[in-house]
């Protein structure tokens, strides 16, 4: 027994001099700690203070991707490490330091643009789309494979392709796009979004609210024997996505004719200038400015000639001009301000730890943390997170398209039509507006009077609406309001009239904000006129 105790007291005597010996050896010890560990021991007194560059050193290069709040819990919790009070406003200046500089590498540099294929149906947009997802390396070649096994499966060889636009198998067994696609690919200078707009006239307003998110539109003509002429021709599609391209606000055009290397054309410049040619005079009646705003090229989609790269001489001796990706490139949209008061149409809407809408950004920049408003139904929101593409960035500017988290509101009662703007200036409210409205030559012989009824599309607004009073005609050639009273236009006229709407909409007068006062008047599934926003009721501002 004695023995025993004899044991444990010698025991005693070796741990307390192994304690005397760390506190003899405690800064090495700790500067080693300090070194192993991940800030492991962070309230240990002067090692921290000594060692609180190094610290704040490893914070910069780990690529931290926590939310802010856990962010601000973490700057928190530290704060009362620090004994002297200078020494914490240091750090946390070194801290947010790097947060600035986090913050400006998730803003992209890179200009974006938002790309609409439309054109009559069967013209190849899909085809096109696809195949410049490929070439960009945004599809792997054993994805391709697979679309072509499933292609041959329909015996379809030829669309495998438009497979990678047209997800929907619906759209794959009818082989006609129904919902506008949406991908992305980047050159050099350019981010792009491709919206592929159905060209069949039963989804023409599917066409309307991918056109009217775009910056720049790719007009596909198919140069077939027989398929161009269809498109073209009264009632064809070609016709109908140009008008209603110029306008929504697509004033960049690129008309790229595809199916060159098909039997009945093989490459063959007659048919390429005879396309040219019919279509030239009917882009400036339109609107366009042909030798500014408009650019002709051609192309095989199938095959992915002159898209990313010139096509070969030995195809193509004639042709000396860009290719598709060189002519995205060089086009230039004027800038949009980011200092305007924010402006983002709502096209759809989902549950995702909170309510998240989508849209495209037309004016004015976002950021977390703003306090914006939803209108029509005046709900004050703040943002939680703002995602442009697929990455989350803590600021947006205009032109992108966006998927911004709200708090302060709930799904259910947002449509698509309204709009997320800025609470010191929001978007005026209305249920009546004066418009300048142009008839087209689309219905035989039409007479158009007050009581005209027609369904109005204006950004992603779809409503029912009617022509109340026809306040003056516009003479054609002097582009001046006439005297005379008018009761009745027919065809091709240009009137100022006052046009009521049943429900409350979002719109901006066009002088203000072009993309937000720009419309279409559809009406037995055709496009019978195009008009812009010149006047709104006064009350119509507040708030």
């Amino acid at each position: 027994m004695d023995n025993l105790e004899d044991d444990i007291r010698a025991l005693q005597l070796d741990s307390s001099a192994e304690d005397k010996t760390v506190v003899v050896d405690g800064e090495d010890l700790m500067a080693d700690e300090v070194d192993k560990s991940d800030r492991m021991d962070e309230a240990e007194d002067r090692s921290v203070t000594a060692n609180g560059e190094d610290l704040i050193a490893d914070e910069v290069e780990k690529p931290d991707r926590m939310d802010e709040d856990l962010r601000g819990e973490v700057q928190v919790d530290s704060q009362p490490l620090h004994v002297e009070p200078r020494n914490t406003d240091e750090v946390i200046e070194e801290v947010s330091a790097p947060d600035k500089t986090e913050i400006e590498a998730e803003v992209p540099k890179k200009r974006h643009f938002n790309v609409v294929f439309i054109g009559h149906v069967d013209a190849g947009k899909s085809t096109i789309g696809g195949q410049i997802l490929f070439l960009s390396g945004q599809v792997d070649e054993r994805t391709i494979q697979k679309y072509e096994r499933e292609a041959k499966d329909k015996s379809r060889e030829s669309w495998y392709m438009a497979y990678i636009m047209d997800t929907n198998e619906e759209e794959r067994v009818k082989g006609i796009t129904v919902e506008v696609g949406r991908a992305h690919f980047e050159t050099e200078t350019t981010r792009f979004t491709i919206l592929d707009a159905p060209g069949h006239k039963s989804y023409v307003p599917n066409m309307i609210s991918g056109a009217s998110q775009a910056d720049i539109g790719v007009l596909v003509i198919s140069a077939r024997k027989g398929e161009f002429e269809t498109g073209y021709e009264k009632g064809g599609q070609t016709r109908e996505h140009v008008q209603l391209a110029k306008t929504l606000g697509v004033t960049k055009l690129l008309v790229v004719v595809n199916k060159m290397d098909d039997p009945t054309v093989n490459w063959s410049i007659d048919r390429y200038n005879e396309i040219e040619s019919k279509m030239t005079p009917f882009l400036k009646s339109s609107g366009y400015n042909v030798k500014k705003d408009v650019q002709f090229l051609p192309i095989s989609g199938l095959h992915g000639s002159n898209l990313q790269t010139r096509v070969d001489k030995s195809v193509c001796p004639w042709w000396k001009g860009a290719c598709l990706f060189e002519a995205l490139d060089a086009i230039d949209v004027p800038p949009r301000d980011p200092k305007a008061p924010f402006r983002l149409p709502i096209f759809d809407k989902f549950k995702d730890m909170g309510t998240v809408v989508m849209g495209k950004a037309e004016s004015g920049s976002v950021s977390e943390g703003d306090s914006l408003m939803v209108m029509p139904n005046k709900a004050h929101v703040k943002v939680l997170a703002v995602y442009c593409d697929e990455d989350k960035v803590r600021r947006a500017g205009p032109g992108e398209n966006l998927r911004v988290r709200l708090s302060g509101i709930e799904e259910e009662v947002i449509l698509s039509g309204f709009v997320l703007c800025s609470v010191a200036r929001p978007i005026p409210v209305v249920t009546s507006f004066v418009a300048q409205l142009q008839f087209l030559e689309v219905l035989d012989n039409a007479i158009y009077t007050a009581g005209y009824k027609a369904v109005l599309h204006i950004h992603s607004v779809v409503e029912e609406c009617e022509i109340v009073e026809l306040m003056k005609q516009i003479d054609l050639k002097t582009k001046k309001p006439m005297k005379k009273k008018v009761l009745f236009v027919k065809n091709g006229a240009i009137v100022l009239c006052r046009i009521e709407v049943s429900n409350l909409i979002c719109i901006e007068k066009f002088a203000d904000f072009p993309q937000l006062g720009r419309f279409t008047l559809r009406t037995e599934g055709k496009t019978v006129a195009i008009g812009k926003v010149t006047e709104l009721p006064s009350l119509s501002s507040s708030s």
